[in-house]
């Protein structure tokens, strides 16, 4: 049996398998490149409309924070309740961008992944072909080879075509595993897209639901003071009355409980994730020259970040929500607001306050990072931004007492004994100068 001839063409047919791939392999690949252009210049339009949109809600931001740094009116009020609903109305433009840029960028990982799977079928073809081609010709012995009346010119071309038939396969080999490498980074990050884009739509809901709700105040509002400047102002020092009283029988019965803090107990270290993506601390734990301008007791039982209305509040670390509610329901603009009360696993619990939508319930476990709720402008504030008071854990409660100040009104939320309140700043990351307003 002449050996070689086989060989040379099966090595011609091998290079006949190799054209016919060829097109399989590129043509697609040239389809996709296309395709993912195309992709890709929409990718880029929507990240210039969020862009836009982004430079709108600084300036809807910036006119919102002059609006609380003046005189309290009800235009004033309706004012920034108006600029609010812009702002959020780009916020929830932003969002839809989001989701579209994401459901693009799953498209294109979509496609690539039938591209690699592609190859990847091609290159098993190739190598089934080659182990194939190289076994028939190992049938025979060197002896037999030799013995043949091959010409051995001609055998030395066959075994040169034998040795680049074996290096194609070995080639094809280490592309196999590349690519398959590469399908498996795409498919994580296909499920790393699916997971955002989940975020986002859960996000744009609750955006949505924080619209209606400033929608409602500002009803509510011109309902209570038929429009009329006279009548706000009156309800706004009814309101701070009511407020101080509600907050100096709040602090009275906290000074009277009394509680052993032993720092033993207490974790050690940076055990606390921040609350929000970006940080920029507005007022600081205790007695500074704030304070004593906004408190009655002259100092301030928590840290303030600011935060735009409807920002994203994270758990700061993994805990259980301990309570949720709102003491406006009690006793309007005092207090918390709409709150988050958690007990932390490490020793330490906190209060999220001032919130405009709550994500969590009662009961309900949370991972560190979790969004638990958004920020929001309810309770005692001057403005939109997060409130987090820290305490050891096992000094803090929820309880329910009725209010004198409130007509008797029942409260409910985290009471603490004074000693118990901690500098949440002290378990947080570091920062750095460009996240503080000042002392």
């Amino acid at each position: 049996m002449k050996q070689f001839p086989v060989l040379k063409k099966q090595f011609s047919a091998l290079i006949l398998l190799a054209a016919f791939i060829a097109p399989l392999v590129f043509s697609p690949f040239f389809s996709y490149a296309q395709t993912a252009t195309e992709i890709q210049n929409r990718i880029e339009e929507k990240d210039s409309e969020i862009k836009k949109l982004e430079k709108e809600i600084a300036v809807y931001q910036s006119e919102i924070e002059g609006l609380n740094k003046q005189k309290s009116s009800l235009q004033g009020e309706i004012r920034e309740l108006d600029l609010t609903r812009k702002k959020l109305n780009a916020d929830i433009a932003v969002t839809e961008n989001k989701i579209d840029q994401t459901n693009l960028k799953i498209e294109d990982l979509g496609l690539n992944i039938g591209d690699k799977e592609t190859s990847i079928q091609n290159n098993l073809e190739s190598i089934r072909f080659g182990i194939q081609s190289m076994n028939e010709v190992e049938e025979k012995t060197l002896v037999e080879v030799l013995l043949s009346d091959q010409d051995f010119s001609a055998l030395w071309g066959d075994l040169d075509n034998l040795l680049a038939v074996r290096e194609n396969l070995q080639q094809n080999i280490i592309a196999l595993r590349e690519t398959k490498s590469q399908l498996e980074d795409t498919r994580t990050e296909t499920i790393a897209a699916k997971n955002e884009l989940t975020r986002l739509k859960t996000q744009l809901s609750d955006q949505q639901k924080i619209i209606v709700q400033n929608t409602n105040e500002k009803n509510r509002l011109l309902k209570q003071t038929q429009n009329n400047e006279a009548n706000y102002q009156k309800l706004l020092q009814e309101r701070i009355a009511q407020r101080d009283a509600f907050e100096k029988e709040l602090e009275d019965y906290e000074a009277q409980l009394q509680y052993i803090l032993d720092p033993s107990k207490l974790p050690k270290g940076r055990v606390l994730s921040w609350p929000l993506a970006n940080i920029f601390i507005t007022q600081f734990f205790g007695k500074t020259s704030a304070s004593g301008r906004l408190y009655a007791s002259g100092t301030h039982n928590g840290v303030d970040f600011r935060a735009s209305m409807g920002t994203p509040v994270m758990a700061m670390a993994d805990g259980k929500i301990l309570g949720v509610g709102d003491t406006d329901q009690t006793c309007y603009g005092a207090s918390f607001g709409k709150f988050i009360f958690i007990e932390y696993s490490n020793g330490l619990s906190s209060t999220f306050g001032h919130l405009s939508l709550i994500k969590v319930e009662e009961g309900q476990m949370v991972k560190r990072g979790q969004i638990v709720g958004y920020s929001g402008n309810t309770g005692h504030t001057t403005g939109p931004h997060l409130h987090v008071s820290l305490y050891a854990s096992g000094a803090v409660q929820m309880a329910s007492k009725a209010s004198v100040a409130c007509n008797g009104r029942i409260y409910r939320l985290p009471i603490s004994p004074v000693n118990a309140y901690l500098d949440v700043l002290a378990y947080l990351p570091p920062y750095s100068s460009n996240q503080l307003k000042g002392r």
